[in-house]
């Protein structure tokens, strides 16, 4: 799947960007998210590295066939309109795995939303991982990964660098992006 994923980046003329670093555990930041053509190059992005990630999708798409397909592709159903403590069980479990990628896409949204969800924040801080920001750039047909950083319990301090460095990332549709 590696090479097949690489190849179909070729033929679109993307490239990959930017150094993976060599964590057993993290939380990776995609963003922005415009489209849903970011979950392809994404996932493309992670079979590229072989990389079993495992991403958050509203249950409303877990519906038969499409359920079997994306759980074999790592996604997890959350009901976003209910209090489900998904961060501590989320917690709880980079705790007790040796390796984990989670992959959040904290707009919440494809649509422009200045108020992040703060959530993979608090589950880094808390299982103690750092946090690294993935991203699919169209204006230069580049997916890749960016700086990382551990969080230090200033989210204020650490949103702004996150912020600050995904605002020089466009998206498929830029006004939808970070401002």
């Amino acid at each position: 799947m590696s090479k097949l994923a690489l190849f179909i980046f070729k033929i679109f003329g993307w490239k990959i960007v930017g150094e993976l670093p060599n964590f057993k555990k993290f939380v990776i930041v995609g963003a922005p998210h415009t489209s849903n053509w970011d979950f392809i190059i994404g996932r493309l992005y992670f079979f590229v590295y072989k990389i079993p990630v495992q991403f958050f999708i509203k249950k409303e798409w877990f519906f038969f066939p499409m359920n079997l397909l994306l759980k074999s592709l790592g996604a997890i159903p959350v009901n976003r309109g209910k209090n489900t403590k998904l961060t501590e069980e989320i917690v709880k479990t980079f705790r007790e795995r040796k390796e984990l990628v989670m992959l959040v896409t904290p707009e919440g949204t494809r649509k422009y939303n200045p108020d992040w969800k703060k959530g993979f924040y608090y589950i880094a801080l808390q299982a103690k991982v750092p946090i690294v920001l993935g991203y699919v750039d169209y204006s230069t047909k580049t997916a890749g990964i960016g700086p990382h950083l551990y969080p230090s319990g200033n989210i204020e301090e650490d949103m702004k660098f996150i912020l600050d460095f995904y605002r020089t990332v466009k998206g498929r549709f830029p006004e939808q992006g970070v401002r």
